[in-house]
């Protein structure tokens, strides 16, 4: 076997192109669009390279088939906000032989112990946390729109190599065509009667205001979680840049106190009902044929993508009366059956709280795991 890094067209392509093979028999396998992961490893198109650096491997078998690949990055904004200097892994695709995904391990370590790292978590992203996270270990169904699958036997070669646990994401599900507990419906409708507050929904033609009112949010609600990293307004845009083709405004929900932003959550149609049939390529082909899908199809699921409050206006149930406001927007449409709730780690215990209040139930399981360097 033979691993090269990825540093011409050819390897590029190889790198791309690989998933499609490895997932040909797998009908629950949804391409990811391909130019968002050639985004991703653009500095031109990545904020991420302002404060790091990475890059990616494919790994040949003895007759010059690609039959892996993996990323390794540096983020010096949260790497050393671990106990130890820590890079990161992703975007990992490999046949089931740990020979090969050894290799693949071992070169990303190399690589980030020269850059100066002592551990690395995986499988993550050269970006934030709401795409490509965690490996799947439960719950393998189609994907919704930017969410990590993985054949079962990934957790396997990940763990003989030596990752172990570092927290599970839960994402679960709501079942639209079920109304809400009483109790949940009950206490979001007082608070969205009470005086002082108000709710509004994403605007593109204000989209830099909600911009700065998404960041004064989430920088202060997620400030006390370890390895937290300030979240730039430059990535905020990258972020909305890339749900544009899919972006509803109605859907995406701010509440203010006293035109203080408080509070948001942002969801999106689960646009891989609809971009399984491009086979990730949104070349002029693939979106003559996402908007015929589009125009033609009903997407019938969305995706919480992420919520957030402040921590001064936690446990007055904004997070609810935001749930609220998108199920009265989504109800009348008649065409939502589900929802999937952004991934919650199991050390997040108001959120996983507030999710079993919906009625929600746990419907994948992602892991991120670590690496400590001997």
């Amino acid at each position: 076997m033979r691993i090269q890094e990825v540093n011409d067209r050819r390897t590029a392509k190889d790198f791309l192109r690989l998933p499609k093979w490895i997932y040909r028999h797998d009908p629950n396998w949804v391409s990811p669009l391909e130019n968002d992961i050639q985004d991703i490893f653009d500095p031109q198109r990545n904020s991420y390279f302002s404060h790091g650096v990475c890059t990616r491997w494919v790994l040949y078998d003895v007759q010059g088939k690609p039959i892996g690949r993996i990323a390794a990055f540096v983020d010096e904004h949260r790497a050393y906000k671990f106990p130890r200097p820590t890079g990161g892994v992703g975007f990992f695709e490999c046949v089931d032989d740990q020979q090969a995904a050894n290799i693949l391990f071992d070169t990303a370590k190399t690589w980030l112990q020269q850059k100066g790292m002592q551990a690395m978590e995986g499988p993550v992203n050269f970006g934030e946390n709401d795409r490509y996270w965690g490996l799947l270990v439960e719950g393998f169904k189609p994907p919704s729109f930017g969410m990590n699958y993985n054949p079962p036997y990934y957790q396997q070669l990940f763990e003989n190599y030596g990752f172990v646990k570092a927290y599970d994401q839960y994402t679960n599900f709501l079942d639209a065509t079920v109304p809400m507990p009483e109790r949940f419906t009950r206490i979001s409708d007082w608070v969205m009667k009470k005086p002082g507050y108000h709710f509004e929904h994403f605007r593109l033609k204000d989209q830099e205001k909600f911009f700065r009112d998404f960041q004064e949010i989430y920088n202060d609600a997620w400030s006390d979680f370890p390895n937290f990293t300030p979240i730039s307004l430059e990535t905020i845009r990258d972020v909305f840049r890339q749900m544009r083709p899919i972006l509803d405004e109605k859907i995406i929900w701010f509440a203010y106190y006293e035109q203080e932003p408080v509070a948001f959550i942002v969801c999106l149609p689960d646009a891989n009902q609809i971009l399984k049939h491009v086979h990730g390529k949104l070349n002029l082909w693939g979106k003559l044929k996402f908007l015929w899908y589009k125009y033609t199809h009903t997407i019938d699921r969305l995706r919480i993508i992420v919520m957030g409050c402040k921590k001064r206006f936690q446990n007055h149930g904004m997070e609810s009366a935001l749930v609220r406001c998108l199920q009265e927007e989504v109800l009348p449409r008649k065409t939502i059956k589900g929802v999937e709730l952004a991934w919650v780690g199991d050390f997040n215990e108001k959120m996983m709280a507030l999710h079993r209040a919906t009625g929600a139930k746990t419907d994948k399981i992602h892991r991120t795991y670590l690496y400590v360097f001997a």
